[in-house]
């Protein structure tokens, strides 16, 4: 079977199954698995001088155990490969996430908070709801690129051993790739790394959610948005889902009780967001998975 044929059915097992409750309550999900051998290498090499080249040692240690697991497993056949791949994969978790905070906000503002506060990193107490509305938004957009989009590609591109990689890398940005005392020099090299790996999927994803939304033709307007965001990358699903959405996303948030003043996505877009739009980017994340499964179809049919 062809590797486009193998993440074929991969992403199809998981929008069907997603993250099936009964097995990852009785075994650790390889997610865990990643984050706690992240865990490991920081506490062991993130002291004392030379953090930056502990870090890019770090770094480099993780993207060869995903390498070479992802080789091993590979030896064993298209079932495993296929196995491990719907595993890695999040569309079904992403939107079931993102629905619980619909769902939250319709019942209570807190409920909102608390099923928020499960997929972003920002302060979540003091949040109003069209705050709660505008994260959810924004993580689901960013996601749908870390998340589905670029395993996908990194897949298709390099095999197992591709989305291993880039599961490692990805993994260890969302643990210290941050600009924070502790992690800005050791956590250097890897932050850097997640970007160039995502460079090529955020803007595919970007450009599906564009397509799918219908607003295609304010790309050079998703462009500029995108410049504008803290990251190089996470801006250009979010600036075509605002765009889609004709919501302003982004804007002043709080990380760890500090207020920091960051810049309006779609600033023109509407700012009294509600639990409905967060359904709404569902139907989009959906509907962005479906183009790009189709696009699939055709690449495994003429190559």
């Amino acid at each position: 079977m062809s590797t486009a044929g193998i993440l074929l059915i991969a992403l199809v097992l998981d929008a069907v199954l997603g993250e099936p409750g009964w097995l990852w309550s009785r075994l650790p999900h390889p997610a865990v698995l990643m984050g706690k051998t992240v865990s490991w290498l920081e506490r062991r090499l993130n002291t004392g001088s030379a953090k930056r080249a502990k870090g890019v040692l770090a770094i480099t240690l993780l993207t060869c155990l995903g390498l070479g697991l992802g080789w091993l497993l590979s030896l064993f056949g298209p079932l495993v490969e296929l196995l491990v791949a719907a595993i890695l994969l999040a569309q079904r978790s992403l939107v079931e996430h993102l629905r619980a905070v619909a769902t939250g906000l319709a019942q209570s503002l807190d409920k909102g908070r608390r099923a928020v506060a499960m997929i972003v990193s920002r302060d979540t107490a003091q949040m109003t709801g069209p705050q709660v509305a505008r994260s959810a938004i924004e993580s689901g957009s960013e996601n749908m690129s870390d998340g589905v989009v670029a395993p996908a590609f990194w897949f298709l591109l390099a095999g197992l051993p591709g989305l291993l990689a880039y599961k490692m890398i990805n993994t260890g940005d969302s643990m210290i790739g941050y600009r924070t005392p502790r992690y800005e020099a050791f956590g250097w090299a890897t932050a850097r790394l997640d970007d160039l790996v995502n460079l090529i999927p955020a803007r595919l994803t970007g450009l599906l959610i564009a397509l799918v939304g219908g607003v295609l033709c304010d790309w050079p307007a998703i462009a500029r948005d995108a410049a504008k965001h803290r990251s190089p990358n996470a801006g250009w699903p979010e600036a075509a889902m605002a765009r889609a959405l004709e919501l302003s996303l982004a804007g002043p948030r709080s990380y760890d009780g500090e207020m920091r003043d960051f810049a309006w996505v779609n600033a023109a877009g509407a700012k009294g967001i509600t639990g409905p739009a967060v359904l709404r980017c569902c139907d989009i994340l959906w509907r962005t998975w479906a183009l790009g499964l189709c696009l699939l179809v055709a690449f495994a049919l003429i190559f």
